[in-house]
């Protein structure tokens, strides 16, 4: 049975709250897209970054404690976090910390979840929080936390799980998933597991932890301390620290509610190539399921000193650009651009045709190329007559990553490959027809 329910002042509930978001995830399937950043420093919808989501949530709902964990390949993260955060302090009267992992040795990282909360135990202590709120770093959504709060608290939870219906498909082996009862009480976790229980009022789904949790922090503390005790724990919330309070305390789940009230809210785990794709394309739909555009609940971050987009050459009926994002300082030529966003500072030059694609900072695409489905990497530089994303067969020969679902990633270093291949190939070609050459004159003679 859930306990009694109490009534609660919400502002006062923030002021007691002290937020900790995990963000030190490697997002490993991201493949080269991570390999020099944090998948929560990613950026996203054009100057944006993942971690600004969450962040942006916290403001806007008026939690002004926050503390941010870093680990893995955390310099781009921490410098965007003090450069575009760390004002909130000043201009909002928040409190906001960036926690990195000491990383002199091995043994000094953040072992787990759990772990990485037990060696910023002395933060929550400090912050004298009567509730710490605990986020992944890594998700895209607007989500509203002062609801969770208040049924937390007006419950008298030990512990809320944030959760969300997801289909079976895309919840296997990829997200936690638990069972509840009539009142919503959470009765069983499991982490990541291969084969999710189906919802019996909704066949084909799941219900999926959003990976953020509410403690008491008394509470907290000491589940951190006896997991931390533990030979056998990996230190981790949903393996370890969820399951093992579920028959004596009192974890309650919280149904994910939008805060445009959809009965399908939008939450994207963008940990996949297919995934990261698919969240930017979502930004361009005319459903507009995550409203960037919304002044009542913006997204944050830091605002780059760019020049606005321009648009050069004098032919303007043979330049297209239709259902896309054209980010600050991005210069198009006579082009056409279908369904794609161009984050800050990419170039695209004359006579290219980009159809679904992500440009991302920096990169510039050189005139006469073809690009299809395409992710374009930071600072990537496409050669003139470049085609991408029409032969996947191809595509892979070359060196480039094509997704399961088909969306090609190109990197500099890729297209450096291709371009040492291509002069190996030509060298030969060339060594071929001077030999070919020299017995057809001795043949001759």
């Amino acid at each position: 049975m859930s306990k009694h329910t109490v009534a609660v002042d919400i502002q006062q509930l923030c002021d007691q709250t002290v937020v900790l978001i995990l963000a030190g995830g490697q997002g490993t399937r991201l493949f080269e897209l991570t390999e020099s950043i944090a998948k929560p420093g990613l950026d996203f919808g054009g100057h944006y970054r993942i971690i600004d989501f969450p962040l942006s949530n916290c403001v806007n709902s008026g939690l002004k404690k926050i503390g941010v964990m870093t680990q893995y390949k955390s310099r781009n993260l921490v410098h965007h976090l003090i450069q575009g955060w760390a004002r909130f302090n000043q201009e909002f009267g928040h409190s906001f910390e960036v926690l990195p992992a000491s990383q002199q040795f091995p043994s000094d990282w953040y072992l787990g979840t759990a772990d990485a909360l037990y060696q910023n135990k002395d933060f929550i202590r400090d912050s004298g929080a009567k509730y710490v709120m605990v986020l992944a770093g890594d998700h895209i959504y607007k989500m509203d936390y002062r609801l969770m709060l208040r049924q937390h608290v007006s419950q008298g939870s030990d512990l809320s799980v944030a959760c969300i219906e997801v289909p079976i498909a895309e919840a296997a082996g990829q997200f936690g998933v638990m069972n509840v009862d009539e009142s919503d009480r959470v009765t069983s976790f499991e982490e990541k597991p291969l084969s999710p229980e189906a919802l019996e009022d909704r066949p084909g789904y799941t219900l999926a932890s959003m990976g953020n949790y509410i403690f008491d922090t008394e509470f907290l503390l000491e589940q951190l301390t006896t997991d931390a005790q533990s030979s056998i724990s990996e230190h981790d919330f949903g393996k370890n620290i969820i399951p093992s309070v579920l028959n004596n305390f009192f974890v309650q789940a919280y149904r994910f509610k939008d805060i445009q009230g959809a009965q399908d809210p939008y939450w994207r785990d963008v940990g996949t190539i297919d995934s990261y794709w698919l969240a930017n394309m979502a930004l361009l739909d005319s459903e507009n399921k995550i409203d960037l555009y919304d002044k009542h609940w913006p997204i944050w971050c830091e605002q780059a000193s760019l020049p606005p987009a321009k648009f050069t050459g004098n032919n303007c009926a043979a330049r297209t650009v239709s259902d896309s994002l054209i980010s600050n300082g991005c210069i198009v030529g006579i082009s056409k651009i279908t369904k794609s966003l161009l984050f800050y500072g990419a170039s695209v030059s004359h006579e290219v045709n980009v159809e679904k694609c992500i440009v991302l900072p920096n990169a510039h695409i050189a005139e006469h190329c073809k690009l299809y489905r395409v992710i374009v990497a930071h600072n990537c530089r496409i050669p003139a007559h470049f085609e991408a994303g029409f032969d996947h067969n191809y595509d892979r020969e070359r060196g480039l990553r094509v997704s399961p679902h088909g969306v090609v990633l190109i990197t500099q270093s890729m297209l450096d490959k291709v371009a040492r291949s291509e002069k190996s190939k030509k060298r030969l070609l060339s060594t071929s027809a001077v030999s070919s050459g020299k017995a057809a004159y001795f043949n001759g003679n």
